[in-house]
C-alpha cells in the first residue's frame, strides 16, 4: 500500500526507499527491519546531546502531566519564563528580550518583522533587507526571500520581495565588505547571516574576522544585524555561538534546532531592549503583530529549560571539543582520496566536495544517500558537497563507521 504521507525535499516519482524508524537512542536510529543506523547529520542539525537524550524525555513526561498547552498572548507560565531568563543569562548582553516561535523560518520571520518595525515605529524610512550571497534561513516566504534565488524558490518567486546581495567572502573579503558598506551607507533596514557557515548553501566557510568587520560596518551606518544561528548555534561551531568567534553581538540573534537538543520544535528570536522599546507604547497600533497557535508551548520550552541544565551541568564543551578532534582527524585521511576536493571543518562540521561542482541536483547526492542508507549511516549530501555533522555523544566506531562508508563509497564509483 502507498503511504499518503508527502515528505519534506523527496522526489516521491524516484522511488525512493523510505524507511521506518522505530526509535532512536544516543547517535543512532533504529528501522523496523531490525537495523541500527548511525545518525551521521543529527537528523537534519537538531540532535545535538543525542537521541531520547534521558534528562529531556523526562522534562518532556513530566510537564505533559501538568500542562500541556495554553494561549501565549497576554498569558505566561513557568516553564516559559524560566527559560526566558536563562536565555537572557546565557546568552550575551544586551539580548534581554525573548519572542517564542515554531522553527528556525519563523524566528528568521520574526526578526525581519521585529527589524522592519523598529523602523516603521521609529518613524524612519528603512525597508531594504540585505543578505549574503548562497545563504539559506528558511522555507516560509520572508526565508525565502533572504535566501539564495534558485531551484529551492523558482517557482515561487512571485511571493518574494526584493533584497541587497553582498558576495560570498571567498580568497579575498574586501568585495564583500566593500559590497556591504555601499548598501548600508545607502540606508538599508538590517543585515541578515549565517555565522561562518553558510548551511544548506553547501556548509560554505568564512572566518571570523570577516563577520567582526561585516557587524562593524552594520553599526557604523546604523543597519540591525540579524544572527541566524538557527544551526550554527548550540556549539556547532565550536563555541556556543558562532558569533563568540567574532567577539560581536547581533542585534537579533535566531536559535532554533538545538535549543530543545533536537527533541521537540521550538525557537526564539531575541532582540536588545532598542528593538523592543520600538515597539512598547500605550498605541496598541505599534504592537508586534506576531504570534502562532503555539508559541512558547510549555512541553517545547520543559525541554529547551532541559537543555540549558545539560548545557549548565555537564561539560558539554569537552565534548564538542572531543568531536571537534576526531573529525579533524579523519577529514584529513579522506581529504587524501583522489574523488575529494575542497576538504575542511568548523567545530564539529566536517565538509568535502565530490565530483566538478555540479550544485544541489548533482546526481552524486542521490547515489551516496542511498548507498549510505544500505550501509546503515544516515548521510544527506547538499548536492555534490557531503558533511558530517553527528550529535556530540557520537564514539569514535561509529565515526569510523561513517568515514569507511564514505570511503568505499569513493572507491566502488571510482571504479
Amino acid at each position: 500500500m502507498t503511504s499518503p504521507v508527502w515528505h519534506p525535499f523527496t522526489q516521491h516519482g524516484l522511488g525512493e526507499a523510505i524507511p521506518l524508524v522505530t526509535h532512536a537512542d544516543g547517535a543512532a536510529i533504529h528501522t523496523a527491519d531490525g537495523a541500527r543506523i548511525v545518525d551521521a547529520i543529527s537528523s537534519w542539525w537538531v540532535t545535538t546531546h543525542g537521541h531520547n537524550h534521558p534528562r529531556i524525555a523526562a522534562a518532556i513526561a513530566d510537564q505533559a502531566q501538568r500542562l500541556d498547552q495554553i494561549i501565549f498572548a497576554g498569558w505566561t507560565h513557568e516553564p516559559a519564563e524560566t527559560l526566558a531568563q536563562a536565555l537572557v543569562d546565557l546568552m550575551p548582553a544586551p539580548l534581554a528580550h525573548v519572542f517564542y516561535s515554531d522553527s528556525g523560518s519563523t524566528s528568521v520571520e520574526v526578526a525581519l518583522k521585529m527589524a522592519l518595525g523598529y523602523w516603521a515605529n521609529r518613524g524612519e524610512p528603512h525597508d531594504r533587507i540585505l543578505v549574503m550571497e548562497h545563504s539559506y534561513h528558511g522555507d516560509t516566504i520572508g526565508a525565502m526571500s533572504v535566501g539564495a534565488r534558485g531551484v529551492f524558490t523558482r517557482s515561487y518567486t512571485p511571493l518574494l520581495f526584493d533584497v541587497g546581495t553582498i558576495p560570498f567572502p571567498g580568497a579575498d573579503a574586501q568585495p564583500t565588505l566593500d559590497a556591504l558598506e555601499a548598501q548600508a551607507r545607502a540606508g538599508a533596514a538590517a543585515l541578515i547571516v549565517e555565522p561562518l557557515v553558510l548551511g544548506a548553501g553547501g556548509m560554505k566557510f568564512y572566518a571570523p574576522e570577516i563577520l567582526t568587520e561585516m557587524r562593524a560596518i552594520c553599526a557604523r551606518y546604523g543597519v540591525l544585524f540579524i544572527a541566524d544561528e538557527v544551526m550554527t548555534g548550540w556549539g556547532r561551531t565550536g563555541t556556543l555561538l558562532a558569533c563568540k568567534q567574532a567577539r560581536v553581538v547581533p542585534d537579533l540573534l535566531c536559535l532554533s534546532k538545538g535549543l530543545t537538543g533536537g527533541a521537540v520544535p521550538l525557537a526564539v528570536t531575541m532582540a536588545t531592549p532598542e528593538i523592543f522599546d520600538a515597539h512598547y507604547a500605550t498605541d496598541r497600533a505599534r504592537m508586534f503583530f506576531h504570534s502562532s497557535s503555539y508559541t512558547a508551548n510549555p512541553i517545547a520550552c520543559a525541554a529547551a529549560n532541559a537543555n540549558l541544565a545539560i548545557w549548565r551541568d555537564e561539560p558539554v564543551i569537552a565534548r564538542i571539543d572531543l568531536l571537534a578532534t576526531r573529525q579533524a582527524d579523519r577529514l584529513a585521511r579522506i581529504a587524501a582520496h583522489p574523488s575529494v576536493t575542497g576538504a575542511r571543518r568548523a567545530g564539529t562540521i566536517a565538509a568535502f566536495e565530490i565530483g566538478g561542482g555540479e550544485g544541489y541536483l548533482a546526481d552524486i547526492a542521490p547515489l551516496l544517500t542511498r548507498y549510505a542508507r544500505e550501509n546503515n549511516v544516515l548521510l544527506r549530501p547538499l548536492g555534490d558537497t557531503v558533511y558530517v555533522m553527528p550529535p556530540y555523544c557520537i564514539d569514535e566506531a561509529d565515526l569510523d563507521a561513517v568515514y569507511a562508508m564514505v570511503e568505499h563509497f569513493l572507491d566502488e564509483a571510482s571504479a
